[in-house]
């Protein structure tokens, strides 16, 4: 008993040392062979036995199912359906944004069908998605612009037009542009254009659509939206939404944090769908990416806009550690 006691211990100690050189020091089989005085078939052998014995327990931990965990997470707590794209090392934030908006372009050929009316907001996170598209045939489908893009110094149309016309050519879609500017200076006139016969058509599009598609606009991200950084706002703009307390916006509608919007003034004259018209949309499908915009995608959610997102992994994470 004592003699087989002896070799058992022996035998553990041995599996131990090559163990350690194997998996700790990444040294190869014929190496620990040297280092131990046997052969490499007995080093073998004894890896085997520290495998079977539960001396070494090897996991493989797949980033599909940590992600697939946190989207079970934010399913639960904020009942919206989250896409999240793992991230692992160091990534900075354009490169976080790179990897979820060619995961959104994937995603939304999934979402997207015959005869169905789609709505886009330009930006700069959505500009990515539109090179991201898998293309997909569709038939009576229509692209539709959800906000106008002029200002002062352009009329944005050809970066709109060009966002729009690549989502038009993945679907085989008709596209509706949406040529008035992103904010009127005056609330009167764009009642006064809501009333001409040429916009009430566009309006038409949007109030028929299945699917609606937009980033998040934040003063604070990493990398600007262009809202921000494109001539849309001036001084008194600025002004105006810090004293509204406005954290971001959709479409160039801005909202505060806890997802109220109605009277934020400069939302008077944004060309963009009010909140209450977005939320009757079935599918409200949200790409954001970067830390910095953590405070502006809990309040979207708190607003009852989103049903999907696409984020990346540290996002969603931020995102449950701050509720």
């Amino acid at each position: 008993m004592v003699a087989s006691s002896g070799r058992q211990e022996a035998r553990t100690t041995a599996a131990l040392a090559a163990a350690r050189l194997y998996y700790l020091q990444d040294m190869t089989m014929d190496a620990i062979a040297t280092e131990l005085g046997t052969s490499r078939s007995s080093v073998s052998r004894l890896l085997s036995y520290a495998r079977a014995s539960g001396l070494v327990d090897i996991r493989i931990n797949s980033p599909f199912e940590r992600v697939g965990e946190l989207e079970e997470q934010l399913r639960a707590r904020f009942r919206i359906s989250g896409h999240i794209v793992p991230m692992s090392g160091i990534v900075n934030d354009v490169e976080s944004l790179e990897r979820v908006a060619l995961t959104a372009g994937r995603l939304l050929s999934q979402f997207v069908e015959s005869n169905m009316v789609v709505g886009i907001a330009w930006g700069s996170t959505i500009g990515m998605v539109s090179r991201s598209l898998a293309p997909k045939e569709t038939h009576g489908t229509t692209i539709v612009q959800l906000n106008g893009a002029g200002n002062v110094q352009t009329s944005g149309l050809e970066y709109s037009s060009d966002i729009l016309q690549r989502f038009g050519h993945a679907f085989g879609a008709q596209v509706e542009q949406f040529p008035v500017p992103a904010f009127f200076d005056d609330p009167d006139t764009r009642a006064a254009v809501w009333r001409e016969r040429s916009t009430r058509r566009v309006l038409s599009f949007q109030s028929k659509m299945d699917i609606a598609v937009f980033g998040l606009g934040s003063p604070q991200a990493e990398v600007p939206s262009r809202v921000y950084v494109g001539g849309y706002l001036n001084r008194d703009d600025y002004r105006s939404l810090r004293e509204d307390e406005a954290i971001g916006d959709v479409a160039t509608v801005f909202f505060r944090a806890d997802g109220s919007w109605r009277d934020i003034r400069l939302n008077a004259r944004s060309t963009g769908p009010g909140l209450d018209r977005l939320r009757r949309v079935p599918r409200r499908v949200c790409v954001v990416s970067g830390a910095a915009k953590v405070g502006a995608l809990r309040a979207a959610i708190a607003a009852g806009i989103i049903t999907d997102v696409v984020l990346d992994e540290s996002l969603a994470r931020l995102l449950l550690e701050e509720d």
